[in-house]
């Protein structure tokens, strides 16, 4: 697979983490729900043992920011 798709992912997951460090829930909400969409797509695609295990971490990585936002939303 084509490592600039991890790249855009690693990107996108440093957007969501930024959006959590402002407070800002509902951006970081927008933006997992985008990230965990390009996130399916390429799992449909993927054929290489590698490419699963390293979009599986991405899943794992994006639950637990899933489970922060939740938290934040619930300090405001």
């Amino acid at each position: 697979m084509d490592e600039n798709k991890f790249s855009e992912l690693k990107n996108g997951v440093q957007e969501i983490i930024d959006f959590i460090a402002s407070k800002n829930g509902k951006e970081a909400n927008n933006k997992l729900v985008e990230v965990s969409e390009e996130l399916d797509e390429m799992l449909d695609h993927a054929e290489e043992d590698e490419d699963l295990i390293e979009i599986s971490k991405y899943q794992v990585l994006l639950n637990q920011l899933q489970q922060r936002i939740v938290s934040l939303d619930g300090q405001l």
